[in-house]
């Protein structure tokens, strides 16, 4: 079993969703680690035996390696307990909501967000040279998108979190309206302006605040320069790392 004094590991791109999700996770557990910020396209053969999905984030403490963002959150409240938890704590379900908007979040916001539009129009010309899919992304932008913002717009608060402090779910929900700027995606706040003004407080919460200098060194950056633009921007990186120099393709999740 890993002691929680064990370093924690971290191995993600700032610019992932679900590494940014872990993050601000672990920014309000209060935990320090150190991060390897690669994407999975660029994952070395040890990178796989890690995350044999191939996905990102994953953690290593000690001997404990976990991959998937919700695996590693639950983690988080069960290891340490004494911090600030991420799930509500008032009823049973309070705890079970918060894990349906987690989910949501994960699943379906994950598919539009990202392989619908982020990944076509943003990650799909940088990994591999060439456009996205337009069909994609048009039907994302006129269609899918607004049927998610639509609900979010009948369950999210007027004001404030989903249930008190910001947690695991308000974190689950805005983690993926970053990467909705970086391919040139903006809420109408006149259509849905309870989810513009929730988005808006959770961004400007210091648990993702503090992610944003990192996010921006890395997407103004090839692949070759991120680690001196990461390092020249203060961010905690660790000194081994489990990429390449050349993407690969394979089953991956960003």
């Amino acid at each position: 079993m890993p002691q929680p004094s064990a370093p924690i590991l971290i191995i993600g791109s700032y610019v992932s969703p679900y590494v940014r999700k872990l993050l601000a996770c672990l920014a309000i557990k209060g935990l320090d680690y150190t991060i390897d910020p690669i994407t999975p396209f660029y994952g070395n053969d040890e990178f796989t035996r890690l995350s044999p999905l191939r996905r990102v984030p994953v953690l290593l403490q000690g001997d404990l390696a976990l991959s998937d963002s919700s695996v590693i959150c639950a983690w988080l409240d069960e290891q340490y307990p004494d911090h600030p938890l991420l799930l509500p704590q008032g009823s049973p379900a309070d705890r079970a909501r918060a894990r349906w908007f987690e989910e949501f979040a994960d699943s379906r916001m994950g598919e539009v967000f990202i392989w619908d539009l982020f990944y076509q129009k943003v990650v799909h010309p940088a990994v591999w040279g060439e456009p996205g899919d337009a069909t994609r992304i048009a039907q994302a932008i006129d269609t899918a998108i607004p049927a998610v913002l639509d609900y979010l717009e009948a369950e999210l608060p007027a004001d404030g979190f989903l249930f008190g402090a910001l947690g695991l779910a308000d974190i689950a929900i805005a983690t993926f309206f970053p990467n909705a700027r970086f391919a040139g995606y903006e809420i109408d706040a006149q259509r849905w302006p309870t989810t513009a003004a929730f988005v808006e407080r959770c961004l400007a919460h210091p648990a993702f605040a503090a992610l944003v200098p990192f996010e921006q060194a890395q997407i103004r950056v090839s692949q070759q320069g991120r680690r001196e633009a990461l390092l020249a921007a203060g961010a905690p990186l660790s000194e081994q790392s489990y990429g390449l120099k050349t993407p690969r393709s394979g089953v991956m999740t960003l």
